[in-house]
């Protein structure tokens, strides 16, 4: 089987997939962090294509970005200065060739992930 990422984000708060949610895709190398892809979540909260697709699979350290804070910002939720979540970064490995999927719930006030299928 062939590696590749997906994620999934859902807006917890209000019940429903967080569409227009911006994510950046980065490759960690020790101390070394290379952009690879930015995206856009659509209206089921999902990316229109595989953020990492099996042929630029590789095993290694990986880091999805996530910008909640405009995310929060374009859907008229009542503004902080600061935002007590901005943008949320996940550091995460992937050691085997096989579908990685890291789903983000998120709330104005919190988020979690796991390691989805």
């Amino acid at each position: 089987m062939t590696g590749y990422l997906t994620t999934h984000v859902l807006d917890t708060a209000r019940g429903c997939p967080a569409q227009g949610l911006k994510i950046e895709l980065f490759k960690v190398d020790e101390d070394q962090r290379t952009s690879l892809k930015t995206l856009v979540t659509n209206a089921d909260g999902r990316t229109d294509e595989q953020i990492l697709p099996a042929d630029r699979f590789e095993t290694g350290t990986y880091e999805l970005v996530f910008h909640a804070g405009d995310y929060l910002d374009a859907i008229g939720t009542p503004p902080e200065s600061p935002r007590f979540l901005d943008v949320i970064p996940l550091r995460f490995g992937m050691s085997e060739e096989t579908h990685y999927h890291v789903p983000l719930l998120l709330s104005p006030f919190g988020y979690s992930t796991y390691r989805g299928s």
